[in-house]
């Protein structure tokens, strides 16, 4: 396999969109939302929906019930019969995976270009005009819009604004290849004639491989739509962070046996008493100085601790994935 890390650049195009051009640019367009279990986030989902600016007879929004077992199937039924908007209420109930709920939905699916979001996510109300613009362009098979913070005010909501954890700017920074998560993704249809559906059993990593597929049969360029935003809650808790993490591992331990990766150097117990150390006597004396003068958060203190802790749960999640043969099939339409 040739290196990726060397095409990085023609994968990806940055050219500005003729706004012009962009506004007569109107193709139909199917929103795909994988759903488990969100009954209390479809209330916002759908008011987010519902304020597109999109025109509404050009888009379809395809919510898709993944075997949930509270009342989200309901829900999104009386949502479809109800709204203002073209909601359709799908059900795969065969594979427990948010990649077999987004097949289901790309099969339904009547427009040219396929948009993906989450059902935990807030899009903003011009979110699929700006995502959709850029395909104006027809060298451009994949746009990432960006992904950005709910308020929070926790320590740990803190720490991931910090780190930037949920943008976009670091997986189209991948080593290995640029690739667009599927909380803001959005993707030609032909594309996916082409390189087939996302893995229906693989649990995690399955934006990468799509993304990383399409790009390397050179079927054409990303396009990174940095205003194109969608809003997310970052985790709050000690347990929601390390699932996170810990799914972070898992995904780069799938994406090393399907593709060769580079697996995250695993974090010995030596450096983890340096970085200790290093915080107890250096980081900590430091903090509480700037503290004093008003120039320091309480983030600024923990800083290291939580790395510490988050690059733990990624090894776990590395150490301990497997990746199924069944992961390894692709879904074709």
């Amino acid at each position: 396999m040739s290196n990726p890390i060397a095409k990085i650049r023609n994968f990806m195009s940055y050219q500005p969109v003729d706004t012009t051009t962009a506004a007569k640019f109107l193709p139909m367009v199917s929103v795909v939302v994988p759903i488990y279990n969100a009954e209390v986030d479809l209330p916002a989902l759908i008011g987010c929906l519902s304020s597109q600016t999109y025109p509404k007879d050009r888009v379809e929004y395809l919510l898709v019930d993944n075997n949930s077992s509270d009342r989200t199937l309901t829900l999104l039924q009386e949502a479809a019969a109800n709204s203002a908007i073209s909601i359709r209420a799908l059900s795969e109930n065969q594979i427990q995976s948010s990649y077999a709920a987004r097949n289901t939905g790309i099969r339904a699916a009547t427009g040219e270009i396929i948009a993906f979001t989450d059902a935990d996510c807030h899009p903003q109300p011009q979110w699929l005009e700006l995502l959709i613009q850029p395909f104006v362009n027809s060298e451009v098979v994949i746009v990432a819009g960006e992904i950005t913070a709910l308020p929070g005010n926790s320590l740990l909501e803190q720490y991931a604004e910090l780190q930037g954890t949920l943008s976009q700017k670091h997986t189209l920074a991948h080593p290995f290849c640029a690739y667009g998560q599927t909380a803001n993704l959005a993707i030609r249809r032909t594309a996916l004639e082409k390189v087939g559906l996302f893995r229906p059993y693989l649990t995690t990593g399955g934006d990468a491989d799509m993304c990383w597929r399409i790009l390397q049969q050179n079927i054409g360029r990303l396009e990174f739509a940095s205003n194109a935003t969608v809003h997310h809650h970052h985790r709050s808790t000690l347990k929601e962070l390390a699932s996170q993490w810990r799914r972070y591992g898992r995904s780069n331990r799938y994406l090393h046996e399907l593709y060769g990766v580079e697996l995250m150097p695993e974090m010995k117990l030596p450096e983890y008493g340096y970085r200790l150390v290093r915080w107890i006597f250096k980081e900590l004396p430091k903090n509480i100085v700037k503290a004093i003068a008003g120039k320091a958060s309480l983030v600024d203190f923990f800083d290291t601790p939580i790395s510490i802790f988050v690059i733990q749960a990624r090894t776990t999640g590395q150490k301990n994935a497997q990746l199924s043969e069944n992961a390894k099939l692709i879904a074709w339409l």
